[in-house]
């Protein structure tokens, strides 16, 4: 998957929690995020830093719910997100874990 493909799947994936997400897609969507974060701090101007967060809220959490999916989790462990520095492992945990590789309740 390369990084465009993975930026695009995101945005046309927000609403889609019925699905899977590789760990590559995963992973390129968290580089396009720290570096739109990173761009919206150097411009320096809040508007833009909120409205930033504010669109990649909603396709973040769904990807870490397909994430989740397809490493064989329910998307409800994506609440775990909210407990402090058990997010951190959570995330990691995520991220590198390796795909199911048989067929699973998400497809």
């Amino acid at each position: 998957m390369e990084f465009k493909q993975a930026i695009r799947r995101g945005f046309e994936g927000y609403i889609d929690i019925h699905t899977r997400a590789s760990r590559q897609e995963f992973w390129l969507w968290w580089v396009f995020v720290v570096l739109a974060s990173i761009m919206a701090g150097i411009v320096n101007v809040a508007l833009l830093q909120s409205a930033v967060s504010l669109v990649l809220f909603l396709p973040t959490w769904t990807l870490f719910i397909r994430r989740l999916h397809d490493i064989g989790h329910s998307g409800w462990w994506v609440l775990v997100m909210f407990v402090p520095l058990i997010n951190l492992v959570a995330w990691l945990y995520v991220g590198l874990k390796s795909s199911d590789p048989l067929e699973n309740s998400w497809g």
